[in-house]
């Protein structure tokens, strides 16, 4: 393998690495105020109308995007310029009808999509997210064609340009309907959570106008070749070949996010319909006197807002992951199409490893800190908040291991099982979920508990598979143990500081001071343990000279 070839994942996955990093950081600024702004009620709206946008999301731009992606990677393996042009122009076709019919369907059959949900009271969000769903799904067929061609770049910045327009519009939206808008204050607060969700579909017109703008310059389409492209049927039919499994299971965890949020939401309501004693007076006076929603819809949403201000923090992990699966894909495809099994495996490893390096210390921290950085990013003293954040922490280190796994899986072909593993998570965690949410003593807390055993599911039989089903399988003993064992030091010595500063300080400061001991451990393991190894360095961008800097041999 070449230096450039060898290069060529990691440097892109570094791009899209600072890209996801600079996204999540304005994306935490964005949620963080928000999560104040919006009362945990309003919360849930914001949340429901996210699920249904992600589902029509998932159906139109999930398997499209990986396998224009791989098949353009494979075409320009090949130098068959003509076959990628091609390929691009039936891929371009097929978003723009997806994402039309997509906007169709929540912008006209709104309310019935929200009522499914059993949050009726979010339809004005599920309305204002429309255009997003469109401009997204056009967008997403520019990011496939730049990420086959190892150009991560136009990704990256489209994404940065989606999630600050999104951080100035969405706040400054529900700020101003929140202090403005005359009415009740269940009205304002509903009115502000789709003034915040309008700020995503602003952002998301303008990411698609850089996009195109991008694109008509760019010299590198102007270019022909000499070869014959297939016809676009047989474009489309291989197209869809390898993203329908894919969509399938991806659509998946949106379909068991969605059962799973309406299932949650009618066992709250139904704890509330049952032991109406649990009602609070304010509830009753505030909603019936101020014509707001139902007092037994309100007490629902105010114990799953707990839980969705959670998931929040929870899903920043996983985003992270996505310049890794992004880039993986592509990568081992061109290896497998030079017939480089090796180079395949060695990618397939590294990323791995460096996945573990990164969801691993994230997981932990989150278990060791939960309580305290949900009460200093979102002022939830909440007694559920606490262990509902420290067990979602655990759940985020499994679906980080699903996501890499996934693409491994994916980029070898073998694109049925992600589905198949996915779908038997999906049923575990509704299993469990019914059967603990329903349990009124624990209720709310053991949604966390299904997401954990869904994702575990999940991720070990993702890994069985790898090892049985690839030929030149990761060693998974040299992928995990250090990381592992790095991570729960890493946690031991964030909660032993925290505890020990908060004896002399407020919670947010404990809770800094904890988070930062535990980073200069963690790094400190990791040079010490020689977690990194010199193979994984060579595949990064000036590798060679960070080995050298930090002698790793």
């Amino acid at each position: 393998m070449s230096d450039s070839k060898k290069s060529t994942f990691f440097g892109g996955a570094a791009i899209l690495a600072v890209g996801s990093i600079i996204v999540k950081l304005i994306g935490a600024v964005y949620k963080i105020p928000l999560g104040r702004i919006l009362s945990k009620e309003a919360y849930v709206d914001f949340n429901t109308s996210y699920n249904i946008y992600n589902f029509f999301l998932t159906i139109s731009t999930a398997g499209l995007p990986v396998a224009l992606s791989k098949t353009i990677s494979e075409a320009n393996t090949l130098g068959r310029r003509n076959q990628v042009r091609r390929v691009f122009s039936v891929a371009l076709n097929t978003f723009l009808l997806l994402g039309v019919v997509s906007f169709i369907a929540m912008s006209v059959f709104g309310q019935p999509l929200a009522n499914f949900m059993e949050d009726e009271s979010a339809v004005h969000c599920v309305r204002a997210l429309s255009p997003s769903v469109l401009c997204v799904c056009i967008m997403a067929a520019f990011r496939g064609y730049y990420q086959g061609h190892s150009n991560m770049v136009p990704t990256a910045v489209s994404q940065i340009i989606e999630a600050f327009c999104k951080l100035v519009f969405g706040l400054a939206l529900a700020y101003a309907v929140l202090t403005l808008l005359p009415g009740s204050y269940s009205y304002k607060q509903r009115m502000s959570a789709t003034g915040a969700i309008a700020g995503v579909s602003v952002g998301s017109v303008i990411a698609l106008l850089f996009m195109l703008v991008h694109y008509t310059r760019d010299r590198e389409r102007k270019l022909r070749g000499t070869d014959s492209p297939d016809g676009s049927g047989a474009i489309l039919s291989r197209l869809l070949k390898l993203a329908v499994p894919i969509t399938l299971g991806s659509a998946a965890i949106s379909i068991v996010t969605i059962i799973d949020s309406k299932v949650v939401m009618s066992l709250l309501k139904q704890m509330f319909t049952d032991l109406p004693q649990l009602i609070t007076p304010e509830a009753v006076t505030q909603q019936l006197e101020e014509g707001g929603v139902d007092p037994v819809l309100y007490m629902a949403q105010g114990l799953k807002g707990i839980y969705d201000k959670c998931m929040a923090i929870y899903n920043l992990p996983s985003q992270l992951m996505v310049a890794i699966t992004a880039s993986v894909i592509p990568a081992v495809s061109a290896c497998l199409a030079r017939r480089d099994k090796l180079g395949a495996s060695r990618i397939s490893e590294s990323a791995l490893r460096i996945g573990a390096l990164l969801f691993l210390p994230m997981g932990f921290g989150l278990f060791a800190l939960g309580g305290p950085i949900v009460e200093m990013l979102f002022k939830l003293e909440d007694a559920a908040a606490g262990p509902i954040m420290s067990e979602l922490g655990i759940a985020s280190i499994f679906v980080c291991l699903m996501l890499i796994c996934n693409s491994i899986l994916q980029a070898h072909g073998l694109v049925n099982l992600p589905m198949l593993t996915v779908v038997v998570g999906g049923v575990v965690k509704i299993a469990v979920n019914y059967v603990l949410v329903g349990n009124y003593d624990i209720n709310i807390q053991g949604a966390p508990i299904g997401t954990i055993c869904c994702f575990a599911a999940a991720s070990l039989m993702d890994l069985f598979f790898i090892h049985r089903a690839i030929p030149q399988p990761p060693r998974y003993g040299r992928v995990f143990l250090k990381p592992l064992l790095a991570s729960g030091l890493m946690g031991l010595a964030a909660w032993g500081s925290y505890g020990l500063l908060h004896r002399f300080l407020g919670n947010s400061l404990s809770t800094l001071g904890g988070i930062f001991v535990g980073v200069v451990v963690y790094a400190v393991l990791v040079l010490a343990l020689r977690i990194l190894t010199k193979e994984d360095l060579a595949l990064m961008p000036k590798g060679d000279k960070i080995a050298k800097i930090l002698k790793i041999q």
